[in-house]
This record gives C-alpha cells, structure tokens and sequence, in this order.
C-alpha cells in the first residue's frame, strides 16, 4: 500500500504545484474525508470539502503564486509533508502559508487531513 500512497501523494503534489486544488480533491479525496484545519472543527466529506473549496476559489482568489513542498514522509497508511503555500487574494491582500499537512490513506484516497499552519 506504500507505493500507492507514495504514487498518490507526489501526484496531489504536483497537482497542487499548479494550482489543480479542485482536481487534486476530485481525484483523491475519500468520500467520506474529513479535512481539518488547525483545531477547527473537521469538514466532513468530499462534496462539502469540494464546493467549499470551490467557494473559496470563485469568491477570494484572484490569483494563485505558488504550492512548493519541501519534504514528505510515508509510514503504513500516514503521510506528512512541509509545504508553503502562497496566493492573491480578491482583497489585495497576499496570503502565505507555511503548513505541515498530515494524511491518513484509506483505499488510495486522502481520509483524513489536517493542516497546520505557521
């Protein structure tokens, strides 16, 4: 199962590198995820998760910069990975995001992610 992880994780990564944060959740979110920010409350589920993110696109972002991730570790069915995130904002106002973002797989989909941010 490793290998498919792995497989997946360098795909989400190159997906978000370009800014696919719509397809990289279509094709690898579980349907029955739940996407964590910080101690917030979870969001449940992949057509939630989807069109909130969806929202977020159509209603806040004017442009995005870059996803870079500097490092990632696989064990069992748990990955972690570094990643600083950087967008425009419809306000004028620039978003940057240095998060470490940890994954439990189930069945080669993201189940359950929580992002922590600095």
């Amino acid at each position: 199962m490793e290998n498919t992880i792995e497989k997946n994780l360098k795909h989400v990564h190159e997906l978000l590198a370009k800014g696919g944060f719509i397809e990289a959740m279509t094709t690898y979110l579980h349907e029955d995820v739940e996407l964590r920010e910080g101690n917030s409350e979870p969001k449940k589920g992949k057509a939630f998760n989807v069109k909130f993110e969806q929202d977020f696109i159509d209603n806040q972002l004017a442009e995005f910069i870059r996803y870079d991730v500097y490092k990632y570790a696989i064990n069992g069915n748990f990955s972690f990975y570094d990643a600083v995130m950087e967008l425009k904002l419809k306000d004028g106002s620039t978003l940057l995001s240095e998060q470490t973002v940890a994954t439990e797989w189930k069945d080669g989909k993201i189940f359950r992610e929580r992002y922590y941010h600095a």
